[in-house]
């Protein structure tokens, strides 16, 4: 009779799972890794990244157009353009007068982190973000009316009753967003970091699945 609690037997039920994962081609070889990177990245790298940046949110994927320098449905900065060739002078002769009716000039935003914005579908590393750290032109990621924080540009930053609060702006958009929970005036409360480092297309992982999820949703209302 087998004793299932002798540890060689245990040692060959690890094995066993260790080929699975990484020596099986089958698919639920290839779903079994897929579930154990979820659970490492959420459970244990996210945290740690988390801890390690001051930050509950190390990592935002970019999910929207508002801080690309090109063309996006047929418009940048509120102007509707057939073409428009992509550089940085071509940007601030298109876009720039908003930043210099808020006191921004072109050679100050030259020096900006990520000073050609970003796409949809980069994840932006993040940092702790407060009053002694945030300036004019960093990158904020906020909670806005959506679950999906704001990732945009820093336009002014002020003090009120000892309390900093901040401006921002997508650098595709024609001006910034209004009302409650805009980005006008956000408290440092609503504030999750600032951006620190690109990573491209990584966040088109998310956006995949996040459309797919609702395109089953729909098709099962249906």
């Amino acid at each position: 009779m087998t004793d299932v609690n002798h540890p060689n037997n245990k040692f060959n039920w690890l094995k066993k799972f260790w080929h699975f994962l990484w020596e099986d081609d089958s698919v639920w070889s290839w779903l079994a890794n897929v579930a154990v990177a979820f659970v490492l990245i959420k459970f244990i790298v996210y945290p740690l990244l988390g801890l390690l940046l001051g930050t509950s949110y190390p990592l935002v994927a970019v999910v929207s157009e508002s801080m690309e320098h090109g063309i996006d449905a047929g418009a940048i900065c509120g102007y509707n353009l057939q073409a428009f060739p992509e550089s940085f002078d071509n940007y601030w002769k298109l876009c720039g007068d908003w930043y210099e009716n808020n006191g921004i000039t072109k050679a100050q935003f030259a020096q900006f982190s990520f000073r050609d914005g970003f796409d949809k579908g980069d994840v932006i590393l993040l940092w702790r973000a407060n009053n002694g750290n945030t300036k004019v032109g960093d990158i904020l990621v906020f909670q806005g009316t959506k679950p999906q924080p704001i990732i945009h540009r820093v336009v002014k930053v002020w003090q009120e009753n000892g309390q900093y609060f901040y401006h921002t702006k997508g650098d595709h958009n024609s001006a910034s967003i209004t009302g409650t929970l805009g980005e006008t005036k956000i408290e440092e409360s609503r504030v999750y970091g600032k951006g620190l480092i690109r990573i491209p297309y990584l966040g088109w992982v998310k956006i995949l699945a996040v459309d797919a999820a609702k395109l089953v949703g729909i098709q099962i209302e249906k």
